[in-house]
């Protein structure tokens, strides 16, 4: 996500670069941006990609006239809900959104058949998926490609495998599929400062399926991998138990302030569970199908975007840090300073319901409406 504004420069707090703008301390904006009313989508589908094995669901909602912008839901796995569209002004936007292949309501759903859902789920075939989309709906060029977590890697890859295709991007809690945050998130226990609850709760749901000390010693040294090999499990009270100890964990990390009735309720329908569980095990197995700093190489295709970058400064799912990484490597290609914005959004957490979050998403996309 991203701030509508220039560098924040009130309370005495100095912006490392100009083209970066943070919402901190005193320089913090005293009254926030709320999402806007709820609206309905005037059209809705499936497309089959592929080869006709995956059906994507999607709606339009908001100017059928209006500037073209696609949401790309986190996970991968996570599907979209509702208030995605709220980010966007319905009276300049055309919003659309899509769930991703074998998720939400996709065809086929990870949970009712996990082996035809993974089938050809990749980075790469979401990214073609993507612009088969744009392809179907008319569209000759996105206004604006919003993604958030998984979806702003989506992003990212879409914008440099096709940048003609879109005219900016606004990315919130930025993942990059290094190494480094993936162990962090999934092996090395780094969370546990933050998180100490959170974090035994994921490594014991492990260590208590083990039958043997020798079988867990073996499974410690790879935990990402010995939750995959219990999602895909042909017992589903296994595979179901290892899908809610794996989505409890990230879902307890993820917000300042946790929200048992969300977490409950992602806990309790498999159709959001499963495929949430399986195909982020999936992805982060493979490092989101990407040659190692792939998305920070190819930074110069996107040298001619807008491009907003919003991240909580207490994201414990994806650290700060790589959302700063992305922030140094585009800024030397960027011919303006308008082009490119950071901000860091103190007290906000991982989750796009966080208010401060919020705040930002709605006035980045506010200021794509005068680009």
């Amino acid at each position: 996500m991203a701030s509508g504004g220039g560098a924040a420069e009130n309370g005495g707090f100095k912006p490392l670069e100009k083209t970066q703008s943070f919402a901190e301390g005193a320089g913090a904006p005293a009254l926030r941006r709320q999402l806007y009313p709820d609206v309905e989508p005037y059209q809705t589908g499936f497309l089959p990609v592929g080869d006709h094995s995956h059906q994507l669901y999607f709606d339009v909602s908001g100017n059928p006239d209006g500037a073209p912008a696609l949401f790309l839901h986190g996970g991968p796995g996570g599907g979209c809900g509702a208030h995605v569209r709220r980010f966007f002004d319905p009276n300049f936007y055309r919003i659309v959104c899509f769930d991703q292949r074998g998720c939400h309501r996709s065809k086929p759903n990870a949970a009712d058949d996990w082996e035809a859902a993974i089938a050809g789920n990749n980075t790469q075939e979401l990214v073609d998926d993507c612009e088969a989309l744009r392809q179907h709906l008319g569209v000759d060029r996105w206004h604006v490609v919003l993604g958030g977590s998984w979806g702003s890697t989506l992003a990212l890859a879409y914008a440099q495998a096709h940048p003609s295709a879109m005219g900016g991007l606004i990315l919130r809690g930025v993942f990059l599929f290094s190494p480094h945050e993936i162990d962090y998130l999934f092996q090395s226990g780094e969370v546990f400062g933050h998180h100490p609850e959170a974090w035994e709760g994921y490594r014991d749901h492990i260590r208590e399926s083990c039958e043997t000390p020798a079988e867990w010693e073996t499974e410690r040294q790879n935990l990402l991998g010995a939750y995959y090999r219990r999602l895909c499990s042909k017992d589903p009270k296994v595979a179901e138990a290892a899908a809610k100890a794996f989505i409890r964990f990230e879902l307890s990390i993820s917000k300042t302030f946790p929200d048992s009735t969300k977490l409950e309720h992602v806990l309790s329908t498999p159709t959001i569970l499963i495929p949430f569980a399986l195909f982020e095990a999936h992805f982060m197995l493979n490092n989101g199908f990407l040659r190692r700093g792939e998305l920070l190489d190819n930074v110069v295709k996107m040298k001619d975007m807008h491009v907003r970058i919003a991240h909580g400064r207490c994201d414990y799912v994806c650290r700060p840090e790589a959302a700063y990484r992305l922030y140094k490597a585009l800024l030397p290609h960027m011919a303006t300073q308008d082009q490119l914005r950071l901000e860091m959004v103190s007290g906000a957490g991982h989750s796009d319901s966080e208010p401060g979050l919020i705040d930002a998403l709605v006035r980045a996309t506010d200021e794509f409406r005068e680009f």
